[in-house]
């Protein structure tokens, strides 16, 4: 079979809403092709959702929110512990529909993804025995803490890792015995469509709905809606500005996670083999289309030359090409606009004179002409004042900035708008320590890019946004707390007695 076709038969040719239980059209009847970011191809189309596609979903999960935020513990409990073998499963499946709908390596899917959207729902599924609330005793009463769901929750997705972004929100909204109304990324949610297919039969109808389409004509009546009570949102700033006032007009809570600018910090003692693997890593994981992604790398003077030799030689390794061959460790970028948008900061770069140690440049595979392919890129001579160190590109480009002093380096590290992720390379404990606690964003590894632990808390400092996904500190931003406070004294108080 040619390829082409195989991947397109992964997908329907067309997918409705998921709504109430059952797959529908649209109000308007419209709907968005969805590309093949490697190779320009249409694999499907979706239906592009409007206000009234929206109503329809938000009281769907208005009405199952009744019964459903009732459930017994364990019921939730099983629906996603089965969630996440359901993935497990089609593991196979699931991470070539990421890889062709978004234009990720195989191997990113398979080894990263998949395994890790599933451990989300896992993690989640142990917790709904474990939302506890509180008493106090007191000696004429007994203070009663509930831990009680929201209610409806809007989902808001966004284009770089679908499923993964998707099991963020989904899975403590169930847990804590919320409903969802779920917005994809109109251009690579066509996995996160199949899995609930997958899923249909094991969640209640209503408790989770899917309306697809754009952001105006979806995500803004969504939020605005005057019966969803909370917002989950994880995307680009000038779209949060939006959301939160959105959320504002019916004073709804928001967990926001945006964007990042992460540093690096590598030190003389730093294992400098090491260190380059993790750079060129963070550099082009997922093409460089992660927020955490650690693409500022401050690196130690007197290991400056060495380091960038290192760096030379593994970058220049890099298998790119077709996302679906297991060898690649590059695919393109997972749209066009992307793809612009990347190019356009490679020469910014050179503008404001930082030199190009790698890349630099769209890269051209051999058969696959049409797809928006960037060469892994490596700036030196970066200053901090750079756009390039300043503003997030979202591609497969680091930059390199030298430092001498460690207050200085710490000083450069957190002037940034963002505080996401962080590194250190370091065999000196009490640096590594020290430098983790100084560095102001919410994840710091330490001799280890990308080393994710279940139960890990994910979010930012400053205009990284705020809330915490991943933990069990999500399932607060999930729920509500009620007092009751129980009156132990029998009888009237006696205020208002005569005599």
């Amino acid at each position: 079979m040619d390829a082409s076709v195989a991947q397109k038969s992964l997908f329907l040719e067309t997918y409705g809403h998921f709504i109430g239980g059952a797959w529908v059209g649209g109000e308007s009847g419209k709907t968005i092709p969805v590309i093949n970011p490697a190779t320009g191809e249409t694999l499907s189309h979706i239906q592009a959702g409007n206000a009234s596609d929206v109503d329809r979903a938000v009281r769907a999960a208005h009405a199952a929110f009744k019964t459903w935020s009732r459930t017994h513990p364990r019921q939730r409990q099983l629906i996603l512990q089965e969630m996440a073998s359901r993935l497990r499963r089609r593991l196979a499946e699931f991470a070539m529909m990421e890889t062709v709908d978004n234009g990720k390596p195989i191997t990113d899917s398979q080894m990263f993804d998949i395994p890790a959207t599933a451990e989300v729902y896992d993690y989640f599924g142990a917790l709904p025995l474990h939302i506890h609330g509180e008493t106090t005793d007191f000696p004429d009463s007994i203070l009663l803490v509930h831990r009680e769901p929201l209610g409806v929750c809007a989902a808001i997705v966004p284009w770089n890792i679908p499923l993964y972004c998707t099991a963020l929100k989904v899975a403590p909204a169930l847990a804590a015995g919320n409903t969802v109304v779920l917005k994809p990324a109109e251009s690579t949610g066509l996995a996160i469509l199949e899995f609930f297919r997958e899923c249909a039969d094991i969640l209640p109808p209503g408790v989770v709905n899917i309306v697809t389409g754009y952001g105006p004509e979806v995500g803004e009546p969504l939020v605005r809606h005057p019966l969803v009570r909370k917002v989950s949102f994880t995307g680009s700033k000038p779209t949060a500005r939006k959301i939160m006032t959105y959320a504002s007009e019916n004073i709804i809570p928001q967990t926001m996670e945006l964007g990042g600018k992460s540093a690096t910090i590598v030190c003389a003692d730093a294992d400098l083999d090491a260190a380059a693997e993790g750079v060129v890593m963070s550099t082009i994981f997922n093409k460089g289309e992660v927020c955490i992604s650690g693409s500022r790398t401050f690196v130690h003077e007197s290991v400056m030359d060495q380091f960038l030799q290192k760096l030379s030689d593994q970058i220049g390794n890099v298998r790119q090409g077709d996302p679906c061959d297991p060898r690649t460790q590059l695919g393109p970028q997972a749209s066009k606009i992307q793809f612009d948008k990347v190019a356009a900061y490679l020469e910014l770069g050179v503008q404001e004179g930082a030199s190009v140690l790698a890349g630099g440049k769209k890269a051209h595979i051999a058969g696959l002409e049409q797809g928006f392919f960037i060469q892994p890129t490596i700036f030196s001579d970066v200053r901090n004042e750079m756009r390039i160190a300043r503003e997030e590109i979202f591609g497969p480009v680091t930059c390199i900035l030298g430092w001498r002093e460690d207050e200085e380096v710490l000083e450069a590290a957190n002037a940034s708008d963002y505080g996401l992720g962080g590194g250190i390379w370091t065999s000196h404990l009490t640096r590594a320590h020290r430098f983790a606690r100084e560095m102001q964003t919410g994840t710091v590894w330490i001799n280890r890019y990308y080393n994710f632990v279940p139960g890990q808390p994910l979010g930012g400092y400053k205009q990284s946004g705020f809330g915490r996904e991943n933990c069990a500190e999500t399932l607060m931003h999930y729920t509500q707390a009620k007092a009751v406070i129980v009156n132990l004294t029998e009888g009237p108080l006696g205020l208002y007695q005569n005599g």
